[in-house]
């Protein structure tokens, strides 16, 4: 599958590191239940799960945001979980409590009967990416993203959101040859999900790893980043002529940076513990950064947030007003912001980055 040259394309040039007319800006979880027209589209599909199942409704999500907000990348309306769903751990939704697994992964036959998904089992996504990407045409690019191998474990361990990750750091320290088996398989597993996705349309691809930090130093590197660069060095790095940029973003990744930079990634994303110019002195010019506005700064008021905004385009410094920086928060946007604040904060970083010094004023 073809597509023509990207009217805007900020935001792949600035994870290949390539100069930009201002810093590109996105946001973790833009399709979701911030905007009222996405939880009338989940109440219409009936379910969350119904919404991802159906390429129209997933397509429609991944488009809303970007009919109100002036944002230089969609990203699929998907979820890292229907990965393991495909592999046969039944998901499903507890109101007020998130997602659950029927089948979760307690003991070794469990592991050694864990099977890479069938072909058919994600048709679902790559038949939304592929009409999204007809429907945006030229726009924006495309985000297609996964979670992390370790990430993905510690759900399909504990059954749910990990909590106290008592059941997955038993299983590291007391069973590792069984967890890395596991870890393993599910590498497999996310790098041809992102393939079939490229395949499919996207234009650059994230690797989720949201629990990451939870490990000890030593550990993450043999538990979670090992896999991440089994699973880039599996990637496309092309696709139809067109470079496919990569990202990972670890959540708590600070102490890790350097070696992070060395992974095989186009970039980092960063969360909003990390300091952008120390980040970007430890990395130098190996990988793009992005991030980091804490999220919550999204329920403040107009002044706050572009206050916040310049801020963390300070922090970048003049090198990186325009090259090698994308604009996001350190993670998902809350469910309790308003569609005004996110107009704003995106106004905001294209003003400031695009007016030469604006940042420093």
């Amino acid at each position: 599958m073809s597509y023509p040259s990207l009217h805007n394309n900020t935001f792949i040039k600035a994870l290949l590191r390539q100069p930009t007319a201002h810093t590109p800006v996105w946001l973790m979880r833009q399709a979701g239940r911030y905007l009222p027209e996405h939880r009338a589209l989940r109440a219409r599909a009936g379910s969350y799960l119904d919404l991802l199942r159906t390429p129209d409704y997933a397509t429609e999500a991944t488009l809303q945001p970007l009919r109100r907000f002036n944002l230089d990348a969609a990203v699929v309306c998907s979820d890292i979980l229907l990965l393991p769903d495909a592999m046969g751990l039944g998901l499903y939704f507890v109101n007020g409590e998130g997602p659950r697994f029927r089948h979760p992964l307690r003991d070794e036959q469990a592991i050694a009967n864990l099977r890479l998904p069938q072909p058919h089992a994600l048709e679902h996504v790559y038949l939304t990416i592929a009409q999204t990407r007809r429907e945006l045409g030229t726009q924006v690019p495309l985000i297609g993203f996964a979670g992390s191998p370790w990430t993905l474990a510690c759900f399909m361990v504990e059954g749910g959101p990990p909590g106290d990750f008592q059941l997955i750091k038993k299983m590291l320290y007391r069973q590792p040859a069984l967890l890395h088996s596991l870890l393993r398989t599910l590498a497999h597993a996310v790098a041809a999900d992102l393939n079939a996705q490229i395949e499919s349309g996207v234009q650059a691809v994230i690797l989720v790893d949201t629990w990451g930090g939870a490990l000890a130093d030593g550990m993450y590197q043999h538990f979670s980043l090992f896999y991440m660069r089994e699973v880039l060095a599996r990637l496309h790095k092309t696709h139809n002529g067109q470079r496919i940029p990569s990202l990972i973003h670890t959540r708590g990744a600070s102490p890790w940076l350097n070696v992070l930079a060395d992974s095989g990634a186009d970039a980092l994303g960063l969360d909003w513990t990390c300091d952008l110019a120390r980040a970007r002195q430890l990395v130098g010019s190996r990988v793009a950064l992005q991030g980091n506005l804490d999220p919550s700064v999204l329920l403040a008021d107009e002044a706050s947030i572009r206050r916040e905004v310049r801020r963390v385009l300070k922090s970048v410094g003049p090198s990186g007003i325009g090259f090698g920086h994308v604009f996001n928060l350190g993670h998902g946007i809350s469910p309790a912001t308003s569609p005004e604040a996110v107009a704003v904060l995106v106004d905001a970083v294209h003003e400031f980055s695009r007016v030469a010094g604006g940042v420093h004023a």
